[in-house]
């Protein structure tokens, strides 16, 4: 069975009688077995996904299923869904069953889509990389010697090697977007407070956003529209109406397009990244669209920013995990105190322990105003630039990663060298505006490189639209290996 990269074609297909759901589960399950050494699912809905296909089915020949259906998805370990095993990658939660459902998992139901299983990310989706889960590093299906990126690798995997159609992930600082970048995938995060938390295993809460991997970006636009939207249940998502993503994706008029020059002129900028950019600048000028490089020079402070209020909010995060409540539980301490100090030291990972310790670091009584309240000052100076360039310009350009896939092991021994990895990807972190990786075809060595488009405040319909207008033209395939 040939690799699908969109709904509408599998939705032609079905209709067509020349292709069911239960065969298209069963040719998915089939490439999970084929690509297991990805170590892309730590788990596979086998029972529930295929009454949910046989169901679905049905409905589908009586004319009323939803506007999901023929879409087989997987959804990222820190996403509940209610009598599964959610996880988060993290022997902290091992085995532990949910007892509800996150409300993106009811909408996705709700709309007849089949969820095929849990994916594989980075423990508790802190890392770059996918190499610091409890289950193991997920390999890049370009290349099994590098890593997939992180932290939803599992997910970027998975869409890339052709394990489910689409994927959901969670993207912090870049989560989504950097293993889209690496793994040849479109990774769209959406504006925080489009798409509802309630049911995400929380990492940092003021940056944490559910967003999309996908192979084409119609299924993006479809899946934001079901996803987004208000929920009784989170307090933080907006009441902003949804646009008909999906039906606009045609409408691109020119734009005013800014690219970050700092970003294009970093020393760490992988020189095949960096002429592939340029060549899709002049492509997008020959669409119509209007360009112009701007100085942006907070460049040197995102990082350290980033790092100092997602490890104070983890902290405070992760508190919860005490072996007394949920979750691993030492067998032996003779006393509270012991119960508290065991479990955590033995459930959590190295890569989590580091961020817990450092987020306490930064908000103890001592350190608060010179670290927090500073980084949050930050915060705010750096928003306030984005906003004013975001004025003037409709998108902004910059890479999503500094290099391609690097190998398994390179970087994981030096926490510096993978903070800094995400250095493109957090300024859309920290100001809480849209973000979308396009895959820009691949180097010479075979992987995959990506550009990374920004726009205002609930401006998911520009990324889109321009996104598709520029994939629908071609140039990912003139770009392919002609980057040296």
């Amino acid at each position: 069975m040939k690799k699908y990269t969109s709904l509408t074609e599998i939705q032609i297909l079905i209709e067509q009688n020349k292709l069911s759901l239960p065969e298209l589960l069963g040719h998915y399950l089939e490439q999970i077995e084929l690509h297991k050494h990805l170590n892309a699912f730590n788990e596979v809905f086998f029972s529930s996904a295929t009454e949910q296909a046989r169901l679905v089915q049905k409905k589908i020949e009586a004319g009323t299923a939803g506007r999901l259906a023929g879409m087989v998805i997987g959804i990222k370990d820190n996403i509940c869904y209610k009598d599964h095993v959610v996880s988060a990658s993290s022997k902290m939660l091992k085995g532990f069953i949910s007892p509800y459902s996150a409300t993106v998992v009811n909408r996705l139901l709700s709309e007849d889509a089949v969820i095929i299983g849990r994916l594989n990310c980075d423990e508790f989706a802190m890392g770059g990389s996918n190499e610091t889960s409890h289950f193991g590093v997920v390999k890049n299906a370009a290349n099994p010697e590098k890593v997939a990126g992180g932290s939803s690798g599992g997910s970027a995997v998975a869409v890339q090697a052709d394990l489910c159609l689409s994927a959901l992930g969670t993207d912090t600082g870049g989560s989504v977007r950097q293993p889209a970048a690496f793994c040849g995938c479109i990774g769209l995060k959406p504006t925080y407070g489009r798409i509802s938390r309630y049911g995400v295993i929380a990492y940092a809460s003021s940056f944490d956003q559910v967003g999309t991997i996908t192979s084409s970006v119609s299924d993006a636009a479809i899946l934001l529209e079901v996803l987004a939207g208000a929920d009784e249940h989170d307090s933080t998502v907006s009441k902003h109406a949804v646009p008909d993503f999906s039906t606009s994706l045609e409408v691109c008029r020119p734009r005013k397009i800014a690219v970050l020059k700092e970003t294009m002129e970093s020393e760490a900028l992988d020189p095949n990244i960096k002429n592939a950019i340029l060549k899709s600048v002049e492509d997008l000028k020959a669409l119509g669209h209007s360009v112009e490089y701007v100085s942006f020079d907070l460049l040197d402070y995102l990082v350290p920013a980033y790092y100092v209020l997602t490890t104070a909010e983890a902290s405070s995060n992760l508190s919860r995990y005490d072996g007394v409540h949920y979750g691993h539980r030492n067998l032996e301490a003779s006393n509270l105190n012991e119960l508290y100090k065991s479990s955590r030291a033995e459930g959590f990972g190295e890569e989590v322990k580091r961020r817990i310790l450092l987020g306490t670091f930064v908000l103890s009584a001592g350190y608060y105003d010179a670290y927090y309240q500073k980084a949050q000052q930050v915060r705010r100076l750096i928003r306030e630039r984005m906003e004013k360039m975001l004025s003037d310009f409709d998108v902004v350009i910059s890479p999503v990663t500094p290099t391609p896939a690097f190998n398994i092991g390179e970087n994981i021994t030096d926490p510096l060298v993978m903070y800094m990895a995400d250095i493109f990807t957090v300024l859309a972190s920290l100001t809480g505006i849209p973000a979308i990786a396009v895959p820009l075809g691949n180097n010479n060595d075979g992987l995959p490189l990506s550009v990374q488009l920004m726009a205002h405040h609930f401006g998911e319909q520009d990324l889109l639209s321009l996104a598709h207008s520029f994939l629908e033209k071609g140039n990912v395939r003139s770009i392919t290996n002609q980057a040296n």
